[in-house]
């Protein structure tokens, strides 16, 4: 059975059900299979790198990558 028939079969399963303990079930296994976000996996410098890079775009204090390249070719 490929992938697509299997979902429509577990779609159906699913609004065939009345077990409010499943549908939770299905929704634990959905949330713990939510990838982890990268912002906690980079260290404090990378963090507070990015975010000051980000206020600068937002301060306009930035030079688009077109420019950039114009001026150093």
């Amino acid at each position: 059975m490929d992938i697509q028939a299997e979902k429509i079969e577990l779609v159906k399963l699913l609004l065939n059900t009345s077990n409010p303990s499943v549908i939770q079930s299905i929704k634990d296994i959905f949330s713990k299979s939510k990838p982890e976000d990268f912002w906690n996996e980079l260290t404090t410098e990378q963090q507070y790198e990015i975010d000051k890079a980000t206020q600068q775009i937002l301060n306009e204090d930035s030079t688009d990558y077109k420019s950039f390249m114009d001026k150093h070719r």
